[in-house]
């Protein structure tokens, strides 16, 4: 089933782009992080152009994020006062990395930009992140146990403007968060995504945060950072394809469900390790599409097709609406997000109480 997506101006298949959602959802249900890492190199896999890719990718993670913040707000694990100190960062971080994607675009090299940010970045972190997991595993079987502290600190921690979160129960510096949100606004105006593959392990090794505290208050940072993403991308480069992000939520709402119930029966180092043997994969798949494949003039991932279409009346609405009316069509980019975030998060709850009442246990939130 083939359209032709009105704002990126390229054809795609609707099925493979559903199905290639729905398994991305399914993986980051999985492992508890952000799929944006995973979607955006896949987009553009499928022949999507890496600045559309980027742009709709966070619109999709924006309806994510607002439908877990709400579960997490339900169950009342999340700190908001460390939330809102990296978001400030954040937001610095996001107008910086929007600056940095603006110049690169204007010289014809943001797409190389976006490829080799991707290439770099999952291989750091997935190298740390296997090594991590193995040695986890390998501490498991032999049954050795370590002893560490509650909390490690670091030359940061001695920063000036100390607060104390209650929350979390850690006395730094506020530098430390708005530091790591300047970080987390750069890389996700970049790359797309809602940087949780950075922030969660910050905020567990780095910040000390409880490791419960840490999903939730990573998916309020992801709502604004994001939002601010999607805004910017819409308003100044109308990147923004509403048929392609309609798609996108489809998928990933049914894949995340799927994968938080099989996630929930592994244990955490397993967890770790199939995720950063998942990173390096995406990292190495992103150094042969750009440096062995760049030259065929067609997409790694595509369901052959003869045919070619033209632009539909509700795709040239679409159109139409971005450039006529830019403020309204961007506002309404980050509404769709929103509001698609807030009802799955109710219907989820709606369904947890009426399981709980059916089987006479407490609701899970």
């Amino acid at each position: 089933m083939e359209i032709y997506l009105p704002i990126a101006e390229v054809q795609i298949n609707v099925l493979l782009i559903l199905f290639v959602s729905y398994v991305i959802g399914f993986l980051s249900g999985l492992f508890g992080v952000g799929g944006g890492f995973l979607m955006t190199p896949f987009l553009i896999f499928m022949g999507i152009p890496p600045a559309y890719a980027v742009a709709n990718e966070a619109n999709n993670i924006l309806a994510s994020s607002t439908s877990g913040t709400l579960t997490h707000w339900f169950k009342k694990t999340m700190d908001l006062k460390m939330g809102w100190m990296i978001i400030g960062g954040g937001l610095i971080g996001t107008a910086f990395g929007m600056f940095t994607f603006g110049y690169f675009k204007g010289i014809n090299k943001i797409d190389i930009v976006i490829t080799l940010a991707y290439m770099y970045v999952l291989a750091i972190i997935g190298s740390f992140m296997l090594r991590d997991g193995i040695m986890e595993i390998d501490r498991i079987k032999k049954k050795v146990t370590i002893k560490k502290k509650l909390h490690t600190h670091y030359w940061i921690h001695g920063l000036p403007f100390r607060m104390r979160f209650k929350k979390s129960q850690v006395y730094e510096s506020a530098l430390v968060p708005i530091f790591l949100g300047i970080i987390v606004g750069f890389v996700a105006a970049i790359m797309g995504v809602g940087g949780a593959f950075l922030m969660v392990p910050a905020m567990i090794y780095l910040i000390g945060m409880p490791t419960k505290l840490v999903p939730g208050t990573s998916l309020f940072v992801t709502i604004f950072v994001t939002g601010f993403v999607v805004a910017s991308h819409a308003f100044a480069y109308n990147t923004i394809d509403l048929v392609l992000v309609l798609i996108l939520i489809t998928g990933s709402i049914a894949g995340v469900h799927t994968g938080q119930k099989i996630g929930q029966r592994l244990q955490g180092s397993e967890l770790k390790t199939l995720l950063a043997l998942l990173m390096l994969g995406v990292g190495i798949l992103m150094a042969y599409d750009t440096f062995f494949r760049n030259g065929s003039g067609t997409p790694g991932i595509r369901i052959p097709t003869d045919k070619v279409l033209e632009i539909s009346e509700f795709g040239n609405t679409i159109y139409n609406l971005s450039v006529k009316y830019p403020v309204v069509y961007g506002v309404s980019s980050i509404l769709l997000a929103l509001v698609a975030g807030v009802a799955i998060s109710f219907i989820r709850r709606q369904i947890s109480r009426w399981r709980a009442e059916r089987m006479k246990k407490p609701a899970m939130y």
